[in-house]
């Protein structure tokens, strides 16, 4: 099925969780922000939260600095 992540095309396999897409894009570990459909995600339902084709995924990764 295709979403747009980050306002680019991607297809992903049929019922993909949060978690995989997180794993797929080896941010595993690191420090980000995830919106589907302009609604924000929290990290404790990446495990649940299932893909819909056209989804809009927008991931913001923090940046450390100082």
């Amino acid at each position: 099925m295709q979403i747009t992540l980050n306002g680019e095309p991607r297809e992903v396999a049929e019922g993909t969780r949060m978690a995989e897409l997180v794993e797929t894009l080896s941010l595993t570990g690191q420090r980000f922000a995830v919106e589907v459909n302009a609604e924000l995600v929290p990290r404790s339902r990446f495990a649940e939260h299932q893909l819909s084709p056209n989804d809009k995924v927008e991931i913001i990764q923090a940046v450390g600095g100082g």
